[in-house]
Parts: C-alpha cells; sequence; structure tokens
C-alpha cells in the first residue's frame, strides 16, 4: 500500500508538472504582432493619403513641397499589389520597398525603400513578428537609411524621430512590457524627435539651404515615419495579437 500511495503520488505529481509547464509556457510566451501585413500597409497608405496635405505643407517651408504627394503616391501604389496572399512579411516588405523606390520621388523613395527592404530582409520566412523581430527590423531599417542619405542623429531628418523611437521600443522591451505599450512609448519619443527638429538646423538636403532659418520648422521625414508608425500602432490595438 505504501508503494502504491508513493507512486500514484508520483504521478500526480508529473501531471500537474505538465500541466503547470503547459499552462505558463503559453503564458510566458512572446506575443506576436498579427500576422496580416497587408492590414498594416493599407492602415499606413489611409494614414499617409489622409495627411498628404499636411506633409507637403511641412516640405512646403523647408523643402520641395512635395513630400506629402511623393508619400501618397508611393503607398497608393504599394497597396494593390500586396494581398492577403502575402504571407511572408520579409518577402512583402522588400516588395514594399522596391515599389517606394520606383515611384517616390525627391530622397523620400530612396530612403524609406531602402528602410522597407532592409527590415524586410531581417523578417524572410516569418508570418508573425514579436518584439525581439521588431527591434531587429527597425534597426536594419534605421542603418539603411543612415548609410543611404549619409546622415546621423540631430541633423533634422526622419532619423530623429526614428532613432529615439527605437531606443524606446528596446528599453521598454527590456522592461516587459506589452507591445501595446511598446509602441505607445516608442511614438512618445518619435513625437519628442520631431520637437527637436524644430530646434535645430538642417544641415542635410534642399533645407539645409536655409542655415539657420530652418530652425523653427519640424521635419517632414520625422513626421511621415510617425504618422506611420502610429498608423500601424492603431492597427494592432484594433486588431489584437496571436502568440
Amino acid at each position: 500500500m505504501q508503494i502504491a500511495g508513493t507512486l500514484l503520488a508520483y504521478y500526480i505529481s508529473k501531471i500537474i508538472g505538465a500541466i503547470y509547464q503547459i499552462y505558463y509556457q503559453d503564458q510566458m510566451e512572446e506575443k506576436k504582432m498579427a500576422t496580416n501585413i497587408n492590414g498594416y500597409l493599407k492602415a499606413v497608405n489611409e494614414e499617409i493619403t489622409k495627411n498628404k496635405e499636411y506633409l507637403t505643407e511641412l516640405d512646403g517651408a523647408i523643402g520641395d513641397a512635395d513630400h506629402g504627394i511623393n508619400m501618397a503616391r508611393g503607398f497608393n501604389a504599394v497597396v494593390p499589389k500586396i494581398t492577403d496572399e502575402d504571407k511572408d512579411v520579409g518577402a512583402t516588405l522588400k516588395k514594399v520597398g522596391m515599389t517606394l523606390i520606383s515611384t517616390v520621388g525627391g530622397a523620400s523613395g530612396p530612403l524609406y525603400g531602402t528602410a522597407f527592404m532592409k527590415a524586410g530582409a531581417e523578417a524572410v520566412g516569418q508570418e508573425t513578428i514579436d518584439l525581439t523581430a521588431m527591434e531587429k527590423m527597425l534597426t536594419a531599417a534605421l542603418t539603411g537609411i543612415k548609410d543611404r542619405g549619409k546622415a546621423v542623429k540631430g541633423e533634422k531628418t526622419m532619423i530623429d524621430a526614428i532613432e529615439p523611437a527605437i531606443e524606446a521600443l528596446k528599453s521598454a522591451h527590456e522592461q516587459g512590457k506589452s507591445i501595446a505599450d511598446c509602441l505607445d512609448l516608442a511614438l512618445k519619443a518619435a513625437e519628442e524627435g520631431i520637437e527637436f527638429t524644430k530646434t535645430i538646423r538642417a544641415t542635410k538636403g534642399r533645407a539645409s539651404y536655409l542655415g539657420d532659418r530652418s530652425i523653427g520648422h519640424q521635419d517632414p521625414g520625422a513626421t511621415s515615419f510617425y504618422i506611420m508608425l502610429k498608423a500601424a500602432t492603431d492597427y494592432y490595438k484594433a486588431n489584437g495579437m496571436e502568440g
């Protein structure tokens, strides 16, 4: 009887342990962003199109007055090329990048196109994206922009919004925050980056021709990045998560 009781206790403990492991492994698994990359891109297109005139107005103060027009044209061209059959995040983002390069004029086409292609290279074969993957993708995108534009933070460019956003995302992730909270903190950092661009002199692109007269104006590229990040964040919050 004692042996039978010992064996029973042993097997019960094993069953409980297995249930515990299955439950908590599922709970602790890092949540992933929804797989519908097409939905995210449509959301970005809608917001860029909605803010086309605003972005063009910002660009008119320090540039060629075409940033909003160009960005809207680019994403309007992207959406028809992406369908719900496009499950591979990396391959889809590469397609986005190539489309932007071929349709968006000015400096923004090559810069954003390169960013999407570099991000896509980090996600080839993936159908879901977690925070770790997101950090790698955004970091690769930023590196691509820096290399292509020969720019760094503090020169009144999109980098002044992108780099702080990535840093905030990484910090929040390390603190164990949810994807939604991480994205919110990244958005806040990007918005603060936009405000920062108002305080500095442009040293890149057409805006640099204005010298000190560029101070007081926010960078259109930093603003379009914020709009895209906010669109993706809002879409994520509205459509939940998978994990």
